[in-house]
């Protein structure tokens, strides 16, 4: 079974612990950073920083934030296959809308998310003024997600003892503090730079302002599950910070997750892998799904539910890339794989390991056995492997492209808010993909579109719970899901909080 246990440890003591904001010289931390007494020594700040952004790697594997954000919405299906990759339900429950808090990728998208915020608030606390601009744009990305993905937000106070509880906004509360740091510090933090993305930019602090004013009438609803309403105001500030953001799209859309990816103008933030470096996690987005056979080889894991493909025209370029390079490097596309695959050439038809021809099927059920045990379900890889080096690939990890703020300016105009859509540049999104006409102005084809364009991207599950699509029955969940799923639990043992309760219906 393949599981991703890259997580750090951590203790009950600290799990309290982690969701601190800024602390006093006089502490020691028990999560592993000491810091110095008043007596001596001084804060890394520096060092700090660079764990922060390594922390956006947390994102590139197949559990955690990856897992609760896709493999809960109409795309990715975790199946077991025999003996393996049921790891006691845990992907099955996430797809089919049954965990609960002890779910194993809940507690660590929790901790993984509020370790960060801590390393974030150190260094908010003792940077100097160009570090602190920086950590306060990780912290908000940070605490965006656990706003999406858990409501209650804990945080401390600047200076306040370790040793006390952290006090905890409500999602209302941790939205209008999120959207009050971005707007305090996009007028300082500097422009992006030209092949790199990897740091803090004004582009990114404006992509994530815009998600969060279109997000904003689901984030204060008074009931989480709806209905949702969404201010004409909030949506023209969408509008304006889209507007905000200097960028163009990639002529083609795969020059987004190309190992060379950096040289992306539409690539607005992403986490920086450097080839024979730390960077591996990348590696997840194509071995989860690909077979022990192919090259490179994986894992037999995770596949495409036939529903969601159905939604493509089957020659969208966006899941099938058959360039030369590709087919002489890897034998088949990258993209969506359904049907016969073969070695690296594209000639040789491969076998699976009992000696069958290797063809993925459209069919895939929840749990799997017998013949197509290795067969069922369509295979993803939505980074193109990086041939020279498939153990440390050189990809970095895409978190905002130009496309999605683009379509989230549609999406807000269609929602009432003022502006204009740049016709020509979302022509250019459809044309790139190999189709023919115009993009959608309907929510409905927006939605759509969202879903062919982002798959595999992280942003599936709050499209669809914004869309009022996200409770859904659906091709493997036949039922509708209970409101409670449109968040997910606190963790049980973060609940020695008393000021943590536990979401509702848990």
């Amino acid at each position: 079974m393949k599981r991703n246990n890259i997580i750090k440890s951590i203790l009950l003591t600290s799990t309290i612990v982690l969701a601190v904001s800024c602390t006093n010289l006089d502490e020691e931390v028990l999560d592993g950073v000491v810091i110095a007494s008043t007596g001596g020594g001084t804060v890394n700040t520096a060092s700090l920083l660079t764990s922060a952004y390594e922390g956006l790697r947390g994102f590139e594997t197949q559990g955690q934030m990856f897992a609760l954000d896709e493999m809960s919405g109409d795309a990715l299906v975790g199946p077991t296959r025999g003996g393996d990759w049921d790891d006691n339900a845990t992907w099955r429950q996430i797809h089919v809308h049954t965990w609960a808090p002890d779910h194993n990728e809940v507690k660590n998208a929790w901790n993984a998310l509020l370790s960060q915020v801590y390393t974030c608030n150190l260094v908010i606390e003792n940077g100097s003024a160009v570090e602190k601009t920086q950590a306060r744009f990780l912290r908000a990305f940070y605490y965006y997600n656990v706003i999406d993905l858990f409501g209650q937000t804990p945080y401390r106070e600047a200076g306040s003892a370790l040793g006390n509880d952290p006090k905890v906004w409500t999602r209302t509360e941790a939205t209008e503090f999120v959207i009050s740091e971005l707007e305090a510090i996009v007028g300082s933090l500097p422009a992006r730079t030209a092949g790199d993305a990897g740091i803090a930019n004004a582009d990114a602090a404006h992509f994530l302002l815009a998600k969060l004013y279109l997000n904003k009438g689901v984030f204060e609803a008074s009931n989480a599950a709806g209905p949702y309403t969404f201010a004409a105001a909030d949506m023209t500030k969408v509008v304006s910070h889209v507007d905000a953001i200097s960028s163009s799209l990639a002529t083609d859309y795969w020059d987004n997750f190309k190992p060379a990816n950096n040289t992306s103008p539409e690539i607005l933030f992403s986490s920086k892998n450097v080839q024979g470096g730390a960077g591996g996690g990348i590696q997840y987005h194509w071995r989860m799904g690909m077979h022990y056979n192919q090259t490179p080889d994986g894992w037999n894991g995770f596949a495409i539910v036939a529903e969601y493909y159905n939604n493509y025209n089957p020659n969208d370029r966006r899941i099938k890339n058959a360039d030369s390079q590709i087919i002489a490097d890897f034998g088949n596309p990258v993209g969506m794989q359904v049907g016969q695959m073969y070695k690296p050439g594209g000639v040789i038809p491969l076998k699976d390991r009992n000696n069958h021809p290797l063809v993925y099927t459209p069919a895939v059920t929840l749990i799997t056995s017998g013949a197509t045990l290795e067969t069922a379900g369509i295979r993803m890889e939505k980074y193109i492997p990086d041939a020279a080096n498939l153990g440390q690939p050189n990809n970095d990890f895409v978190f905002m492209r130009y496309s999605d703020a683009l379509m989230m300016k549609a999406e807000a105009i269609a929602r009432g808010g003022a502006g204009t859509n740049d016709v020509a540049k979302l022509t250019a999104l459809v044309s790139r993909s190999g189709q023919v006409g115009v993009f959608p102005t309907t929510l409905d084809g927006i939605y759509k579109e969202r879903g062919k364009e982002l798959w595999l991207e992280g942003w599936r599950r709050n499209d669809m719970i914004r869309f009022g699509k996200f409770l859904a029955a659906r091709e493997l969940k036949p039922y509708v899901s209970d409101n409670r799923y449109v968040l997910f639990p606190i963790p049980s043992d973060a609940l020695f909080n008393p000021n943590l309760s536990q979401n509702p219906g848990y």
